[in-house]
């Protein structure tokens, strides 16, 4: 088992605003694991709010002895093996976890989604993420969409009437919306979740604090809307504390560390009755593919991260109608 890695800075098509950020570019560690002829890929996207950078991924990746992995994968023990090297990191824990799937595909000559049991017939649509700006970059943002069929923004400001508005005024495609953490007022926010339900908004992911569980659940056993915790949930653990917070929850493999992981929370949130939405940070096609692999698990995908960047070093997926489209190519389907 050989484990080499490339720091990549990802390029975006537009600066990239939220509620309280804003950036053009994003720091990524392209992962290759190989073994007896095969090469897994992996990708962390570690997007500065997150606190991973390329230096400290670079730093744990030293840390890493690859001998103690052997195959066939015992994936948990792997997880815990990579969490007793340090807490938190998920993204680069994620690349490593998605470059070991990838490679498990291409040794076993199947594709990952069949392998984690996912049927690419119930693949849901993919929404296009457009972020706070003035109104004509949104109005541009929009034509950029064409082909979706479904459009997320990014609210969380004193404009986002103005935004909406500016988006319905040239599609009446469904949103999805996400205040990062931007909502204050109890009341305020009761209110626009049923003024957004009149502009065809389909769900809110985390207006609230994510530190703030009771007005999370306050709004949520008010609203018309569905909404759904992403901050605040990261890994496996946060599913539970979700119940009775949230309707659902939003899974970024860069937050659960990796598929595996993943495919748990996906499990316990049935469980308890959450939606599950699947998502991404700016991301390349090998991160977004693993993502794909269980989208269609879930109930709403938000996997545009290819989309947005200018110099994605791998090809694009196949997108028709909307929605992604499984290949048959054995492992995560990554294509130089």
């Amino acid at each position: 088992m050989e484990l080499t890695y490339q720091p990549f800075e990802l390029q975006l098509k537009h600066a990239f605003t939220i509620a309280k950020f804003s950036r053009t570019t994003t720091p990524v560690m392209l992962v290759q694991i190989k073994h007896e002829g095969n090469t897994g890929y992996g990708e962390a996207s570690m997007v500065p709010y997150m606190g991973e950078s390329h230096q400290s991924a670079t730093d744990f990746l030293s840390k890493v002895d690859i001998g103690r992995i052997s195959y066939p994968f015992d994936f948990g023990s792997i997880i815990d093996y990579l969490d007793s090297i340090a807490s938190g990191n998920p993204a680069i824990k994620a690349a490593i976890d998605i470059a070991l799937h990838d490679l498990d595909g291409k040794i076993k000559q199947q594709p990952c989604w069949q392998l984690l049991g996912s049927n690419p017939a119930l693949m849901p649509v993919t929404s296009f993420t457009i972020g706070i700006d003035t109104p004509e970059m949104i109005v541009k943002k929009v034509k950029e969409a064409e082909g979706f069929k479904v459009i997320k923004v990014k609210l969380g400001r004193d404009t986002d009437k103005e935004l909406i508005g500016t988006i319905r005024s040239v599609t009446d495609v469904p949103l999805y919306v996400d205040a990062n953490q931007g909502w204050t007022d109890l009341q305020q926010s009761l209110d626009m979740t049923y003024w957004l339900q009149e502009q065809g908004v389909q769900l809110i992911e985390q207006p609230m604090l994510k530190t703030d569980p009771d007005s999370n659940a306050w709004l949520t056993e008010r609203s018309p809307i569905p909404i759904i915790g992403d901050e605040a949930v990261q890994r496996f653990e946060d599913v539970d504390k979700a119940n009775g917070v949230y309707t659902g929850i939003n899974i970024k493999l860069m937050k659960s560390a990796g598929i595996y992981e993943a495919t748990r929370m996906i499990k316990r949130a049935r469980e308890l009755n959450l939606k599950i939405m699947i998502g991404c940070m700016t991301e390349t096609s090998c991160a977004a593919l693993a993502g794909l692999a269980l989208a269609p698990q879930c109930d709403w995908v938000d996997l545009d991260g290819p989309f947005l960047v200018s110099n994605n070093p791998y090809q694009m997926p196949e997108f028709k109608d909307g929605k992604y489209v499984l290949n048959e190519d054995s492992g995560l389907g990554v294509r130089v």
